[in-house]
């Protein structure tokens, strides 16, 4: 025997709030992992200031990192001069339009620097720029 009740039936149903919370903190969390993957693909350095610089378009570049006690970088792998020479000839190779960002840490040795520009030049590498980060106005 059934016994009948006064509260009607209820019927299952999806909330969506929650949903709608979730699928923004992903959003997020993406946006923020994507923009610091672009970002940082030489070594961390101090960068030296220049009021001058130019935003240049980074695609298919490679970063030579100079730090402040000398030690050279290419993207995130150290390299002494000579094997920078041979990596760099290396990728001249499979890519002829190559594209070099040279940050060095504003305390580097400026021969260091130069020294890294005329091997790349030697190599016949005419796309090179140095970062530097805005100097403020005064």
């Amino acid at each position: 025997m059934e016994i009948p009740s006064n509260r009607a039936k209820r019927h299952a149903r999806i909330e969506i709030i929650p949903l709608i919370d979730i699928m923004f903190f992903l959003l997020a969390t993406f946006v923020m992992v994507s923009l610091s993957m672009v970002k940082n693909r030489g070594i961390s350095v101090q960068l030296p200031e220049a009021q001058s610089g130019a935003p240049l378009e980074r695609r298919d570049q490679v970063v030579i990192s100079i730090t402040d006690s000398g030690q050279l970088y290419l993207d995130k792998t150290e390299f002494e001069l000579s094997g920078l020479v041979t990596e760099l000839s290396r990728l001249k190779q499979t890519e002829p339009e190559l594209r070099i960002f040279i940050n060095g840490d504003h305390n580097a040795r400026l021969g260091l620097a130069i020294a890294v520009l005329d091997e790349t030049r030697k190599l016949g590498i005419t796309k090179v720029a140095f970062e530097t980060r805005l100097a403020p106005s005064r």
